[in-house]
């Protein structure tokens, strides 16, 4: 059984969100539900039940609720939510907090700051969502942004939720290529874009954009530039303008004319990764995100009103989406743009003292990367502030659990969380009044039937398995973009387990009701007919000092696969014969003889992509002799020649 390394005191119980919504639901049925298993159990049997009470819970604005809370709940896909509902979700966001609270807190690495109240945000909202609408832009039109986490962004992204308009973002690192694969699928009427960004001390420009995305993407009518780099830029296209100036004749002090849409009406535009192909364009909903977003707010993280939440994402990542939905709760955001390690690995550690951060959201290589460093945030920062820290991105081994314990803070809720950007939220993730246990993630979510199958679609448990959910919820994808009959959505979900979910990740459900994440389905090694999973590998090749990085794949080799192992050494360590036996040993001892490479080959990087997740499949390709597509969806595609020959 896994250790516990944390349980929440009396006083955090009793306080916490899931407290209180646990007493609602035992007051308004009559049933006696005294923990966190008992209500997961509720919510799995009585669906509707919970998605009604919680949209009471959660004080949603809307213009109609209804009275049908799902329809055809048995068809997946299929089903529909609150069918009759009509309600906005910028309405939700801006309406939560005091007038005079901070909504956004702003830092860049070059140590520009700056802060908006709720106020603030709704007067910045209210002037671009006129300025959207003088535009013509109406319900359904979509608005596309090339953005770094400014408070810009949130305001561009609310204006045009505000309308019923449908927003799309990727991060300015993405270069022409990667950004016409996935805004030339949606047709966008308007564009915002920066002059640049930094990142690790260095200033990017991108000014010269404008034109080839202009020329690229036609239904393009509107560019508004905002300075960043720059207080002057200057316009160089007909169809540019710059921020101020675009709001520049429109007042404040109107009341947003919010416009209400259906539930199902959409919302957001995500993309796919585009490594193995052109991006899938992911459509998420305006109630679905809401709603799913907000429970996983106020019940798995126990965000309360004036609490200040945090994550470290760019504007191409889900996480960015999550983060802004935040505002629903009556949230401060905390927005960071910049690289996580400058100016130096303590740079997010400043931020928690700087800005008294309540919960802290990361990535688990963010954490294996300052373990790496070798720093101990609690010799040298306060940190009084934290009582929540967030991973997500990839699993976190058990020795990312111990240090963050050991060297971050000891009383703290350290929720481990998955889902994607299938889903625009989790599958799997924390709870504020259940234990920790090194290594697992604490729990299912809410109203999420999840389950563990065999490859014969038996459902397992202490097994490894295929990660399912078997029941509809309401942040299902409404489809995606350009997709006749919803052919490539069935394929990508339902054609493995027909009209059961599956999500591709490698999993187990643990003792504890917790559950384990091995790495990708698709990136599952085979050897000898033995599953194996990439993290399994990674958790002990980590745990080496001289080995900063690696990534592992399987390559087809007389008849079986063989495992191949690059690893990324620190800065003038060389793979020797003796570091080479050494990584095996380590690997045959803590795991078994079946997880040894059986070739281990020195890089000087791993390539990832522009959100950091790192790809296992791009390699994978490239030893197995196939072609890589879309490079550009790639941070680092230059990296990619290291890997062409490999060494018998």
């Amino acid at each position: 059984m896994s250790t516990m390394l944390w349980r929440p005191s009396a006083e955090r119980q009793q306080n916490a969100n899931i407290t209180r919504f646990m007493a609602k639901v035992s007051e308004k049925y009559g049933i006696k539900v005294k923990d966190y298993a008992d209500l997961y159990r509720w919510s799995i049997d009585h669906t509707a039940n919970f998605w009604a009470l919680f949209w009471d819970f959660a004080q949603i604005s809307s213009e109609k609720k209804g009275t049908i809370t799902v329809s055809d709940i048995n068809k997946m896909p299929g089903a529909k939510w609150f069918p009759e509902a009509r309600l906005n979700y910028a309405e939700n966001l801006l309406g939560n907090g005091d007038k005079n609270q901070c909504a956004i807190l702003f830092k860049s690495e070059n140590g520009l700051n700056q802060q908006l109240s709720y106020s603030e945000l709704n007067a910045c909202v209210c002037r671009l969502a006129q300025a959207l609408r003088n535009d013509g832009i109406t319900q359904g039109d979509r608005i596309a942004a090339v953005l770094p986490n400014l408070p810009e962004t949130i305001i561009a992204m609310l204006a045009t939720s505000s309308i019923g308009a449908v927003w799309s973002s990727c991060s300015p690192d993405f270069g022409i290529p990667g950004i016409v694969d996935r805004f030339g699928q949606i047709s966008p009427k308007v564009l915002f874009v920066c002059d640049g960004y930094y990142f690790n001390g260095k200033q990017y420009q991108h000014s010269d954009q404008v034109k080839p995305l202009l020329k690229a993407i036609p239904s393009i009518q509107k560019v508004v530039m905002i300075p960043f780099l720059q207080k002057q830029v200057a316009i160089t296209e007909n169809q540019e303008t710059l921020w101020h100036d675009y709001i520049a004749d429109f007042s404040a002090n109107e009341p947003i004319s919010f416009t209400q849409t259906a539930f199902n009406d959409p919302l957001f535009i995500l993309f796919s990764s585009g490594t193995t192909g052109s991006p899938k364009c992911i459509i998420h909903g305006v109630g679905g995100t809401l709603l799913q977003h907000m429970k996983e707010h106020l019940l798995h993280v126990d965000v309360h009103k004036g609490d200040r939440l945090f994550y470290y994402t760019t504007c191409g990542w889900m996480m960015w989406n999550w983060l802004a939905s935040g505002l629903a709760s009556g949230a401060t955001l905390v927005l960071y743009d910049g690289s996580p390690l400058y100016p130096s690995t303590s740079a997010l550690f400043d931020l928690i003292d700087d800005y008294k951060i309540n919960i802290f959201g990361i990535s688990a290589k963010y954490i294996d990367a300052i373990k790496k460093s070798g720093i101990t945030p609690k010799e040298t920062h306060n940190l009084s502030s934290l009582k929540t820290v967030l991973s997500t991105g990839s699993p976190l081994v058990p020795e990312g659990f111990d240090y963050v314990y050991q060297a971050i803070k000891s009383d703290i809720c350290l929720s481990s969380i998955s889902g994607g950007t299938d889903i625009i939220s989790c599958f799997v993730l924390g709870c504020p009044t259940l234990p920790v246990y090194r290594g697992e993630i604490q729990c299912c979510g809410l109203a999420m039937k999840v389950d563990v199958y065999d490859d014969a679609g038996h459902s397992i448990r202490k097994k490894k398995g295929e990660l399912v959910c078997t029941a509809p919820f309401p942040s299902m994808p409404i489809g995606f973009w350009n997709d006749r009959g919803q052919q490539k959505y069935h394929a990508a979900y339902f054609d493995k387990f027909p009209g059961v979910w599956w999500h591709g990740d490698y999993v187990e459900l643990t003792e504890n009701d917790g559950m384990i994440i091995y790495g990708r389905s698709d990136a599952i090694l085979n050897p000898g007919g033995v599953r194996i999973g990439t993290a399994e590998i990674y958790r002990q090749v980590e745990q080496l000092d001289e080995v900063l990085e690696s990534l592992v794949v399987g390559q087809e080799y007389d008849g079986d696969c063989r495992i191949i192992l690059f690893v990324v050494l620190r800065n003038g360590k060389k793979l020797t014969e003796q570091l080479t036996t050494e990584i095996k040993q380590h690997i045959r001892y803590n795991a078994s003889p079946r997880h040894v490479p059986a070739i281990i080959q020195q890089v000087t990087d791993i390539p990832r992509t522009k959100s950091g997740k790192i790809v296992e499949l791009a390699v994978r390709d490239i030893v197995n002799g196939f072609p890589v597509k879309n490079l550009h969806a790639l941070a680092n595609p230059e990296v990619l020649k290291q890997f062409t020959e490999i060494e018998n």
